[in-house]
């Protein structure tokens, strides 16, 4: 673990809330060719995993469908700290953020589906709390989990 990661460790609960309340976050696959590909998507943190929804056919499935190692990160920018020496190389950041490694898969039970696409809505759409989803649209859309098999977080201030 570098230095900076120890020194500036999110502790879990701090991890639990900027999953809760960031509102995007960078998920990432291994293509055909080895090379990452990263696109940035609406999620969900519930029951200790994350959750992403997206269409059933694409990149990112194909990639999932064929290694199932992901990588999901999210941050928070809270402001530039400058320096009061006019000198530009002293500005940093204040941001907290989160790296996971897991292990993606497509949730196939129609149950937990709606309950996870629910989830979303509850997240996003409030306004639309308690509304049924139609059943074709729940079928048709590719909801993703990630087990999470490393979750490491880290901030500076």
């Amino acid at each position: 673990m570098q230095y900076r990661m120890k020194k500036f460790q999110l502790t879990s609960e701090q991890i639990d809330a900027l999953l809760h309340d960031a509102k995007t976050g960078s998920f990432a696959t291994i293509n055909e060719n080895g090379y990452p590909y990263a696109v940035g998507m609406h999620f969900i943190y519930f029951n200790n995993k994350i959750y992403l929804h997206g269409l059933p056919k694409g990149q990112k499935i194909d990639n999932i469908k064929r290694n199932s190692k992901v990588c999901f990160e999210v941050n928070e920018l809270i402001g530039l700290l400058i320096a009061n020496d006019d000198n530009p190389c002293n500005t940093n950041a204040e941001y907290n953020s989160v790296v996971i490694l897991g292990n993606a898969s497509l949730v196939e039970d129609i149950n937990y589906k709606g309950e996870v696409l629910n989830k979303l809505v509850e997240k996003y759409t409030p306004e639309f709390i308690g509304k049924e989803l139609p059943s074709n649209m729940v079928k048709g859309t590719a909801v993703i989990e990630i087990d999470i098999v490393e979750c490491t977080g880290k901030y500076y201030k």
